[in-house]
């Protein structure tokens, strides 16, 4: 499965980009920071790229594949 490394949230803060300013300038939904503030990898490519420009990362810097329980 996958799950988030960092929190995206708080890094993007970091970088002078709050929630607040996220919705304002419509960088991204309020429901992809939903999203992410529960955890919920299930965001859309292109919302993943836009965090990566805006923190000038790779998306493996963000996200990582853990086994799940069943050894896969």
């Amino acid at each position: 499965m996958l799950r988030y490394k960092v929190n995206i949230l708080a890094e993007l803060k970091a970088a002078g980009y709050s929630s607040y300013r996220l919705r304002q300038e419509k960088v991204l939904a309020e429901g992809t920071l939903q999203k992410m503030r529960s955890g919920n990898i299930a965001i859309a490519l292109e919302s993943l790229g836009v965090v990566c420009g805006i923190l000038h990362c790779q998306p493996g810097d963000l996200v990582e594949w853990i086994s799940d329980e069943d050894g896969v």
